[in-house]
């Protein structure tokens, strides 16, 4: 799996991605508002994880997370 963050714009709120090993999006959430998403691909377990690295992460920049 991998992990992107993406900036918002003017309204548009920062975002992250976490994709399949084939690009696939699996969650899609704002950085402040992660539980439901997470909770919904069943990588809730991981939350604490998933922040630290989107946290410290670049914008547009892509992060491998380990399985």
């Amino acid at each position: 799996m991998y992990i992107l963050k993406i900036q918002g714009t003017g309204k548009i709120p920062d975002y992250i991605q976490i994709r399949d090993k084939d690009f696939t999006l699996i969650a899609y959430f704002r950085i402040n508002n992660p539980k439901t998403a997470l909770t919904r691909c069943n990588l809730y377990h991981r939350l604490d994880e998933i922040l630290q690295i989107a946290r410290n992460l670049e914008y547009g920049k892509i992060q491998k997370l380990d399985q």
